[in-house]
């Protein structure tokens, strides 16, 4: 039932502003399906050696986390706009069901071929499921509100990030590598019964005919796809100057000019720009975002592989190497989430962020091959605040901006300003330190290890020309984040601190705004 808001307004239904009681147990729903998105992005990592003795295909295993995280990037603003669009709980659990055909047929592959084109089915799925859980969460919690359950978002997300490599480890040690997909099935369908069950979402009133944005779909996607073929070739098959590489760059920028225009043109775009253009919030939120993604990333491959390296550290705890980083993430994440609830302010909490992710990041790049591990733990916790201040807040800031109409469309963005920033950043530090081995004339430790087992049957020389290498270009690659990182604290100092919503049907309006609140409706 809608109720009328006068001439010029849209009707909004009462259900629509009030948060449900049972809300956490409906967002265990929605956590689990991201936190499945999240882990099957990292678990496959620990299993590639013994999926290649099994199947071969070594020449393309790298193909198997590209071809996830490429449809997973492209998927995921389409996902979030057909949400829009149509019934979002239905394309949520549609989503899952998509990334659980894709894990089963993951787990069945016979060739490295069928593997790779079965995750980008996986990733495809993935893509709704991230794209559905951050839009439903801005639709089910009021940005006032939603402070009190951002520890749970937090949690998870720290959970997939550390629990992904040591989940595949285990799994495919004990199980066999076709359990790191199967053990999704159970889990899957746990999240499809649960979601359908309690998930009651508000939606959007539209009339008229529904336009699918069919342009401005395939020109994202290519345009996606030659983004990240330049960040995975850049610097490794190619060099940064090569004209393959030129030449990508050169086609995203023309297919960016060329979706802009689409966009300005088409009824129902896909990526609206008014999301960009009618609060200077959000485009600072994807910058943010964006570093968030750099930081998050960089730190979660490069700490790791500088601490079994250089450190010493056993390789088969590699993810909880990460334990200091993703505690200050969660309980940064937490006290943020409560001032904000208790205080509507929230501005200062991303200007801490990105200046604590630049000090964290500027300590990580002064470690060298005498830094102790309490050290290195200690700039790791610095960096946590860092993100955990940084993305919460800035997603919450980004869905604060938007109307509900927008509310998919503008997750999916958020969404995917971070995993770009992650791909790109990946790909500069990856460039960065295979360059810092090369130039320092550290030959590469022998296989069948790292850290201390790798480089133990090196000579002495060769040892420490490795090490002194490796931590050079561990500081390189800090150094660049924590420059990154100054950008988005000066980024952080132009959010302008527009009120909350009180209630999920409600639009965010600037206190200068005294002009009608656009577009909701419904309960569905």
């Amino acid at each position: 039932m809608t109720t009328s808001s006068g001439p010029g307004q849209t009707a909004i239904s009462p259900d629509a502003t009030a948060v449900p009681k049972n809300i956490r147990w409906v967002l265990l729903g929605v956590l689990l399906a991201m936190l499945l998105s999240q882990l099957d992005g990292l678990i496959v990592g620990t299993a590639m050696p013994t999926i290649v003795r099994d199947i071969g295909g070594l020449d393309h295993m790298s193909w198997v986390v590209t071809a996830y995280t490429l449809t997973t990037a492209c998927s995921t603003p389409v996902w979030g706009k057909l949400g829009d669009l149509f019934h979002r709980k239905n394309l949520f659990l549609g989503s899952i069901m998509v990334f659980l055909l894709g894990s089963v047929l993951s787990g069945m592959a016979s060739t490295m071929g069928e593997l790779i084109g079965f995750r980008a089915l996986q990733g495809i799925g993935a893509g709704g499921m991230m794209a559905g859980a951050f839009a439903l969460i801005g639709v089910l919690l009021p940005p006032r509100e939603r402070g009190r359950y951002q520890g749970m978002v937090a949690i998870v997300q720290a959970v997939g990030s550390v629990g992904g490599p040591l989940a595949g480890g285990l799994i495919t040690g004990h199980l066999g590598w076709r359990w790191a997909f199967y053990v999704n099935i159970p889990i899957g369908l746990v999240c499809i019964v649960w979601c359908a069950a309690l998930l009651h979402v508000p939606q959007a009133a539209r009339r008229g005919r529904v336009v699918i944005d069919w342009a401005g779909i395939t020109v994202m996607t290519a345009m996606i796809t030659a983004l990240i073929m330049l960040a995975t070739w850049g610097g490794s098959t190619y060099a940064w100057g090569s004209a393959q590489i030129l030449g990508l760059a050169a086609v995203v920028l023309v297919l960016l000019a060329a979706f802009i225009v689409s966009e300005r043109r088409t009824a129902e775009p896909l990526l609206p720009l008014r999301i960009f253009t009618g609060q200077r919030n959000f485009p600072i939120a994807a910058v943010l975002l964006t570093v968030a993604g750099v930081a998050m990333f960089g730190a979660t491959l490069y700490l790791p592989l500088y601490q079994q390296t250089v450190q010493g550290a056993s390789a088969s705890n590699s993810g909880l190497l990460l334990l200091p980083m993703m505690c200050g993430t969660v309980a940064a994440s937490m006290i943020a989430g409560k001032v904000m609830s208790k205080t509507g302010k929230y501005k200062i909490f991303p200007v801490i962020g990105a200046a604590s992710l630049a000090v964290g990041m500027g300590l990580l790049s002064t470690m060298d091959t005498s830094t102790a591990r309490l050290t290195t733990s200690v700039y790791m916790v610095l960096v946590g605040i860092g993100t955990g201040f940084t993305i919460q807040m800035a997603n919450t800031i980004a869905q604060n901006s938007v109307e509900l109409r927008d509310m998919g469309a503008a997750s999916a963005a958020t969404n995917l300003f971070r995993t770009l920033g992650g791909s790109l950043g990946v790909a500069v530090f990856g460039s960065l330190f295979t360059r810092a081995l090369a130039g320092h004339g550290g030959g590469a430790p022998s296989e069948g290890g790292s850290g201390g087992s790798a480089t133990e049957h090196m000579s002495h020389a060769a040892r420490e020309a490795y090490l002194q290498a490796a931590a050079h270009g561990t500081q390189e690659i800090f150094l660049v984040g924590a420059l990154c990182a100054v950008a988005a604290f000066v980024s952080a100092l132009c959010i302008k601190e527009t009120p909350l919503r009180a209630g999920p049907g409600q639009p965010a309006k600037p206190a200068t705004d005294d002009s009608a609140p656009a577009a909701v409706g419904a309960t569905s």
